[in-house]
């Protein structure tokens, strides 16, 4: 029985600015995100601040070891507490604008020359938490108090990996990767192989063409035969709504595809060693994938001025090679309403 070819996203929906910051409430302030390693953590007070969606978010480890994440944001007037990147903090945050103080677990410690104030009691005044979890070593973040536990969102990977000792790779290397498109055109790339023996001549001659796609949601998870023991094999994996997973004998690559406006993407690589790994190993992967990559951005950009043109509407999916991206697609709708 012959599967429908279903309608794509209309191509309205990767330039509307309204869109996106219905997206921006309803997709990413509702979902578990990848902020960090804890190895990129390792001492109390280290941080990692960085934006996603237009949302300042810093992840601290606590004095009492423990990593937790607040929003980026003074209370007293939205300043800003650090710069984005990593560093370290000597036991507390203190804002940049006017110096107010805040202990690592979001308590106001201090309001710098405040003076009296009737009705001002510093206990309401703690940094605006997220939810924060570790899964396997990964610091995962969610702005929805109220979101169900990380567990529930990351069963079907676990399931997968029960077997993979990913607590070995803590050897952490990141690089990231501006592009010119709409963020779920790099999404929808990145969840099927359709397009693997026209635009990755390198990635094709390692894997047979037997590449294809499982839906498990919230996640998909790819399968392909390598070709002539290439260093591929493992799990490649994907999660609601932006992240990609690559789980190899000697390393893991976490993929976070960001918005950072409606039509401005950053993809995020976390690569994952041994701490004894071959630093030119190490080098020789990073730069083999950075191959691929470029393809990737390159065609994405190229595809975003086409749905900026006005010429295309809407196409078909095929439902041998794309149902990931219709899943993907169907959730977008359905967030979005």
């Amino acid at each position: 029985m012959r599967q429908p070819a279903v309608e794509t996203l209309p191509a309205s929906l990767y330039r509307d600015a309204s869109v996106y910051e219905t997206e921006r409430r309803e997709i990413f302030a509702r979902t578990w995100q990848l902020l960090a390693h804890e190895s990129q953590l390792p001492r109390p007070g280290d941080y990692l601040a960085t934006n996603f969606a237009g949302y300042p978010i810093v992840a601290v480890r606590g004095e009492d070891g423990t990593v937790r994440a607040f929003h980026n944001v003074c209370r007293h007037r939205a300043g800003p507490l650090v710069e984005d990147g990593t560093g370290h903090c000597a036991g507390a945050f203190v804002c940049r604008y006017h110096a107010w103080k805040y202990a690592l677990d979001g308590r106001l410690a201090s309001a710098r020359d405040f003076g009296p104030a009737e009705g001002f009691d510093p206990r309401q005044f703690a940094l605006f938490p997220l939810k924060c979890e570790i899964w396997r070593g990964f610091v995962f973040v969610n702005m929805d108090t109220d979101s169900a536990p990380l567990e529930s969102a990351i069963a079907p990977l676990e399931n997968r990996m029960r077997h993979i000792a990913a607590e070995r790779f803590q050897n952490a290397r990141a690089s990231g990767h501006e592009m010119r498109c709409n963020w779920k055109a790099y999404v929808e790339n990145y969840l099927e192989g359709y397009h693997i023996p026209v635009l990755h001549p390198m990635l094709n001659s390692t894997i047979a063409a037997d590449y294809g796609v499982e839906v498990e949601p919230p996640a998909q998870f790819y399968r392909a035969t390598p070709k002539n023991d290439a260093p591929i094999a493992g799990l490649w994996a994907w999660t609601w709504p932006c992240l990609g997973i690559n789980v190899y004998a000697d390393g893991i690559l976490m993929e976070r595809i960001w918005p950072l406006s409606v039509d401005r993407t950053r993809l995020d690589y976390l690569f994952l060693f041994t701490e004894d790994a071959d630093e030119a190993e190490i080098e020789r992967q990073i730069a083999a994938s950075l191959v691929t990559t470029k393809e990737d951005l390159d065609i994405c950009e190229a595809v975003q001025r086409n749905l900026d043109a006005g010429i295309y509407q809407s196409g078909r999916l095929s439902p041998k090679h794309e149902q990931g991206v219709a899943w993907f697609q169907k959730q977008v709708l359905r967030a979005i309403g």
